[in-house]
């Protein structure tokens, strides 16, 4: 495994990392989630580097902030991240690039190791962000529950671009919403942002946070709190999916009776 790990520190600094970026992002992947102890005890540096270390790799968005002071935790983003990264560096990165192919699967395999359950936090408007580009990220079908008026009104410049980056990337959606002007409106675009909606009544089923269910994940996102979280388990998104296709059964039928 030393060997292995030499090789994927080698290939974080070929990406642009110091020596110690990728001793501690290579360390949480392994332990998948922890306080900057922890983090530090497994990375063998001392806490205090340990937090100006943490602080880079978020900044560069492979590592994620979970929770509030005392019990703030770090976790790190998925490797698929750091090819992020890699394209938006200013210079040459080919070599890189081509690197990753191959080393992206191993950081993957440290990052899956015993399928862990993990929950991320993101506060504010850049959070809530950073929230809905995951779900950019998905291998299938995105299933939702979104009430339209508050997502336009949470992110006002924001999905406009995302719709249209969802359907570029071929990633479809079906989505409960309730039945109001404005997801009307929106609803006229399905075709284009390869959308399904199914709308309910709004005087009985009005919700405001937006759920989106996708591969192994649930994204929630609370509109009056400023609040993404993202829940990564495969066994709470295999139930929110049967219980999505439950309520989406009935959404049809209601949607289609108030046609």
């Amino acid at each position: 495994m030393t060997s292995n790990n030499d090789e994927l520190k080698n290939f974080l600094l070929e990406a642009g990392l110091s020596k110690k970026e990728a001793t501690v992002y290579i360390s949480l992947l392994d332990l998948g989630h922890g306080s900057v102890s922890q983090i530090a005890r497994q990375a063998s540096i001392n806490r205090t580097t340990g937090y100006d270390i943490l602080s880079s790799l978020v900044e560069k968005g492979l590592v994620a902030i979970s929770g509030k002071n005392p019990k703030q935790q770090y976790v790190a983003e998925h490797p698929e991240k750091v090819i992020d990264y890699l394209n938006h560096r200013a210079d040459n990165i080919a070599r890189a690039l081509q690197s990753a192919k191959i080393h992206v699967p191993l950081l993957e395999s440290i990052h899956t190791k015993g399928d862990r359950p993990k929950v991320i936090f993101y506060e504010g408007t850049n959070g809530l962000e950073k929230a809905y580009e995951d779900t950019l990220t998905s291998h299938e079908e995105i299933r939702g529950y979104a009430t339209v008026d508050d997502m336009h009104k949470g992110l006002p410049n924001y999905f406009p671009n995302y719709y249209k980056r969802r359907a570029e990337a071929g990633i479809s959606i079906r989505a409960i919403i309730p039945k109001t002007e404005v997801g009307l409106e929106r609803s006229s675009h399905d075709v284009e942002e390869k959308r399904d909606s199914a709308f309910v009544p709004a005087d009985k089923f009005y919700f405001s946070p937006e759920i989106n269910i996708y591969d192994n994940k649930v994204m929630i996102a609370s509109w009056r709190e400023k609040l993404g979280i993202i829940i990564e388990s495969a066994e709470i998104a295999d139930a929110m999916k049967k219980i999505f296709e439950l309520s989406w059964a009935e959404a049809k039928r209601l949607d289609k009776e108030n046609k």
